[in-house]
């Protein structure tokens, strides 16, 4: 029973013939102290916790007054409501309690506690001085969680640059260039963490590693290093394959998980916050290694790719195979084959179903609303946001977003999408007829200058500016490092780009992508992802020669369902199995595959 439902039947009780002064006093239980406190006889401690229970003291109460806190806490049943409070005039205000028998017995004066540095602490403002501190440490705190964000990445006091440490891992490696090592046992952990949803990779990784697909192969990749990554590149290296991997933002390395897959002997090139000097020189110490000779490339965003070709074009013709899976980097392939330039097979991961329904649109569902939050605490119900692409990133976005509460406006040069947002109950807009009113501004193209400057000068005082695509072209970020604009580094990769008018802007990551650069990603929607790539690495590596010519393939849809398949039993779902009569009927082995090489 609670202090107040006991000071709720206390109030219950009528109040007869109540005795006052000697009389009172002589049938109390209680003893004044010779500090003037008084003190239950069967308990010394009964005054301290009188001064901890007294929230329910009433608001009229004064310093050296008694409180409902006398209710002895040592009894094994709560008493009876046998006593009720009053404030007695002849006591000088003072309270006291009517006992069972009818007598009044005078309350304890407590004093009123207060710690020695309360009045320093509390009661003065902080200082000019102070401020900048506080607010320093609460923008710290706000990127230290725990995150890919920021995770372990910012709260190292060593601004020293990587490239000028010289680290080696208890087995004496020092083949790498990462923040730093000692996090390598965070990083353990969230690899370990992730493996637990990966059950796709960790089912590959146990089904193919006796018979090594890989062996032989020497993979250079650029992706973004994230415990996902890692369990990807730790399978590989148990298919058989030798790794050296780079990041391909500059913004969405975790420390930690680098430092990990250092300790294991990874050649890892990466950390947050990288320049777009170190971005380069990260992946040109990937490929240029003396007595190693790159024969597979996974990239993400096709900037390594971009390298070896104009670096290192000899090295590029012997590549046997590359892997990629961003709209960008399967826009640049598509460029070098329409060119002849292509001398090599490429693989169009991004292109596959897997990726497309389910990295695309389910992964961005989720962490566009994880990113805003980390970063801006915005409050999504009734807020005005355009959407600028409705392709399956697009489509996640929106979907998030419409579920909050938010008003979607959508922008499409694509008949067939602009009509899927139409249905799907968006408004179809130019940017221009939306720009002054929106609150919040997400990309998500795979195009240069979608947002351009004419556009940001438009935009209302306070609002987002994001980017879901790969690339950082979308927003003419270039256009705002003016002299008449002034950049505020709010916290980790929000920035406050003020106008001369006072007007200001919160710029997300730079305009790079905003769910990996700014919070996590889910993992198992990742897994779907990286299970295609290592099916499309071990496919293109053991192809036969001729089965593949200079070209950008698809992965063929038995591969892209039996990544599906291995994904299954993790929600216990059980395939309904075709007939012999419905397979003939349909024109379908039954064992797939069950969709055309054409569907998407």
């Amino acid at each position: 029973m609670s202090v107040q439902v006991v000071a709720a039947k206390m109030a219950e009780v009528e109040l007869k013939d109540v005795p006052t002064g000697k009389d009172a006093l002589a049938g109390s239980p209680m003893t004044p102290t010779s500090e003037g406190k008084t003190l239950g006889r069967n308990d010394p401690h009964e005054a301290g916790f009188s001064a901890a229970a007294s929230p329910t003291a009433e608001p009229s109460a004064k310093a050296g007054e008694g409180s409902l806190g006398l209710l002895n806490p040592n009894s094994a049943k709560m008493p009876q409501a046998s006593a009720m409070k009053r404030t007695d005039p002849q006591q000088n205000g003072g309270e006291a309690f009517v006992n069972r028998d009818g007598t009044v017995a005078e309350a304890p004066r407590m004093k009123k506690i207060q710690f020695a540095d309360q009045k320093q602490e509390f009661s003065k403002r902080p200082s000019k001085i102070g401020r900048r501190s506080l607010s320093r440490s609460i923008s710290q705190s706000s990127t230290d969680s725990y995150s890919s964000a920021a995770s372990y990445t910012d709260s190292s006091d060593d601004e020293t640059s990587p490239r000028d440490k010289q680290q080696k891992n208890s087995k004496g490696n020092g083949d790498f260039c990462i923040k730093n090592l000692k996090q390598a046992d965070f990083g353990r952990r969230e690899i370990e963490i992730a493996e637990q949803e990966m059950p796709a990779l960790m089912a590959l990784r146990k089904r193919a590693q006796g018979e090594k697909p890989l062996a032989g192969a020497k993979v250079v990749g650029c992706t973004h290093i994230t415990a996902q990554t890692a369990v990807l590149m730790e399978t590989l290296s148990a298919l058989g394959a030798q790794c050296r991997w780079a990041a391909c933002n500059i913004y969405s390395t975790q420390n930690e998980v680098a430092a990990a897959l250092a300790e294991g002997g990874f050649s890892v090139f990466a950390w947050k916050g990288e320049s777009e000097d170190d971005f380069w020189w990260c992946i040109d110490r990937c490929v240029n290694v003396e007595g190693w000779q790159p024969n597979m490339i996974l990239d993400d965003g096709g900037d390594l790719t971009h390298w070896i070709y104009k670096k290192y074009p000899n090295m590029f013709k012997k590549i046997k195979g590359i892997v990629e899976e961003s709209v960008t980097g399967v826009h640049r392939l598509y460029q070098l084959s329409k060119a002849g330039k292509l001398c090599v097979p490429a693989m169009n991961v991004n292109d596959s179903v897997t990726k497309q329904k389910f990295d695309n649109l389910y992964c961005c569902r989720e962490s566009i609303l994880d990113g805003l939050k980390r970063t801006t605490d915005v409050m999504f119900g009734g807020k005005q946001v355009v959407v600028c692409g409705y392709g399956e990133v697009g489509k996640g976005c929106c979907a998030a977003l419409k579920a909050m509460g938010s008003i979607v406006y959508v922008t499409e040069i694509d008949p067939i999408c602009a009509l899927q947002a139409c249905m799907d109950g968006f408004r179809l807009v130019k940017l221009n007829e939306v720009i002054r009113q929106v609150d919040i501004v997400i990309t998500c193209t795979g195009n240069k200058n979608v947002v351009v400057r004419e556009y940001l000068d438009r935009m209302k005082n306070g609002c987002i500016v994001c980017n879901m695509g790969h690339s950082n072209t979308e927003i003419d970020v270039a256009s705002l490092r003016t002299p008449e604009l002034t950049w505020e580094r709010v916290r980790s990769q929000v920035d406050h780009v003020i106008w001369p008018d006072g007007k200001r802007i919160v710029l997300l990551a730079e305009g790079r992508l905003l769910n990996l650069s700014c919070s996590t990603v889910p993992t198992f929607v990742l897994s779907i992802t990286a299970t295609t790539q290592a099916l499309a690495l071990i496919e293109l590596y053991n192809a036969p020669e001729g089965r593949y010519k200079q070209d950008v393939y698809l992965l063929p849809k038995k591969m892209d369902e039996y990544v599906a398949s291995l994904h299954l039993p993790t929600f216990d779902a059980h395939l309904t199995e075709l007939s012999d009569e419905q397979a003939k009927y349909l024109g379908l082995n039954k064992n797939g595959p069950f969709k055309p090489n054409y569907y998407r």
